[in-house]
């Protein structure tokens, strides 16, 4: 009897038409679209770490212009980074985590 992988929905990093939530339906994680979407993952860690250290130095001597724009980056990294661990909250096989909404 040929017993095949279970398949599971990854949520991946980026978001469809009218910003609707984009999946994979996935057995494995070493196809191309999984591959695409781990490296998008790296990056947007990586912009957020990046943010925040830029964040630290801004802030002391920020005009009002400024701190408006870096609210809306940091906004901005904050939702990717919420959407990276609802997803992989969801691969850990829980759902939707409760703090998560689209």
């Amino acid at each position: 009897m040929r017993t095949d992988p279970p398949r599971r929905l990854r949520l991946l990093p980026w978001t469809g038409p009218e910003a609707k939530p984009c999946f994979l339906i996935t057995d494995d994680d070493g196809g191309r679209v999984s591959r695409l979407a781990d490296i998008a993952e790296a990056t947007k860690l990586d912009m957020g770490a990046q943010l925040l250290a830029h964040a630290d130095d801004l802030l002391p001597d920020a005009t009002e212009a400024q701190l408006r724009f870096l609210a809306e980056r940091l906004t901005e990294a904050l939702r990717d980074i919420l959407r990276i661990a609802e997803s992989r909250h969801r691969a850990h096989g829980d759902g939707p985590p409760d703090w998560f909404s689209p």
